[in-house]
């Protein structure tokens, strides 16, 4: 049960978890839907046509582009699902909030990625190989081959804006905010993505080896390759996914820079200990154990923990909750280098 306060009474419970002078909320989730409703519409759209082309020309890399497509279109379902419950409000029940629930999803986006495109591709690529049927009407898997490329092209540059603006904002290169960026949605659609094109370009091969040499085995080769690029990036999403469900800490350079601002408060002396944690894309939770000047009283240790919270906010909007713990420590020895590197 949430407790009600008037303003005169000091709050309890849920509300006095809520962040100190919390300021403006940043749009990243809304760019992050946007991405992942463009990604959807695009897959739905080309996923149509693949399967159209496959069945007309009877390509199995065409095929298994289909597969994918649907494959996509589905874990982009998966991905909005995760966006929209990882945003519900904390309650009695999750106190934390249910930003965790995200990671769920993106986790579950992640396995059906495995299964459903990658299984389908190497194991239908397989069977073209042992049936040797052959393909016919190259023309229209071409022309869809290359719509689709226009359309998966701009989801991905979607996306890579969207990457590139977030990278530059935190100062850090696109390749260390995809691997560290607790934002899955928008690393799973630029994984996939780049996934996508590098696969029509493989099934585009696929099928003109095949029309040159008259051979349908690279046709089913193309295919194989095809769910073996999916499988790695179902890998790489699963693996990160299950880190942040565990409970990853931010990345080095922040935990620094929290145990900085913890530090440069007047009375304190010490941050011996300091663990982060993300909680949802957006949330991230900070415990300290905190070494305050033996000399100052209750009340300065209260106004200092309350204006280090209203500092961490200040720069990094995303810290939801900080804890603090007055405990012994010694001058100079700052919990420092941890977090993920």
């Amino acid at each position: 049960m949430v407790v009600v306060t008037t303003q005169d009474e000091t709050p309890v419970g849920l509300a006095a978890a809520e962040p100190l002078d919390a300021g403006p909320e940043n749009n990243e989730g809304n760019e992050s839907v946007g991405t992942v409703i463009l990604a959807g519409a695009a897959n739905l759209a080309i996923a149509v046509a693949k399967l159209a082309a496959g069945l007309f020309s009877g390509s199995a890399a065409m095929l298994s582009e289909a597969a994918h497509s649907i494959a996509d279109t589905i874990t982009e379902v998966f991905l909005y699902v995760a966006l929209v419950r990882g945003r519900q409000p904390a309650d009695e029940e999750h106190p934390f909030g249910y930003g965790k629930e995200s990671f769920v999803w993106a986790f579950i986006a992640a396995l059906f990625t495995f299964v459903g495109g990658a299984g389908f591709s190497i194991y239908h690529g397989i069977t073209a190989i042992v049936a040797d049927e052959k393909s016919t009407e190259f023309l229209w898997s071409y022309v869809v081959l290359a719509i689709s490329f226009v359309a998966e092209g701009t989801s991905f540059l979607r996306a890579q804006r969207q990457v590139a603006g977030e990278s530059r904002r935190w100062g850090v290169t696109r390749s260390r905010f995809l691997r560290l960026t607790p934002d899955t949605t928008v690393k799973a659609v630029y994984f996939e993505d780049s996934a996508a094109l590098i696969g029509l370009v493989i099934a585009a091969l696929g099928l003109l080896l095949t029309e040159l040499t008259g051979n349908e085995l690279w046709d089913g080769l193309g295919s194989v390759a095809i769910g073996i690029l999916l499988f790695m990036v179902a890998a790489i999403l699963a693996r990160s996914n299950a880190s942040l469900l565990v409970g990853r800490s931010v990345p080095r350079r922040l935990h620094n820079q929290i145990a900085a601002d913890i530090n440069s408060i007047p009375i304190v002396v010490s941050v011996p200990t300091l663990l982060t944690m993300q909680l949802g894309p957006g949330e991230i939770l900070v415990a300290a154990k905190v070494d305050f000047d033996d000399d100052v009283s209750g009340g300065e240790i209260e106004e200092a923990s309350d204006e280090a919270e209203r500092r961490l906010r200040a720069r990094y909007p995303a810290i939801h909750y900080v804890f603090l713990d007055p405990t012994r420590g010694t001058a100079g020895q700052n919990h420092v280098d941890g977090g993920v590197e």
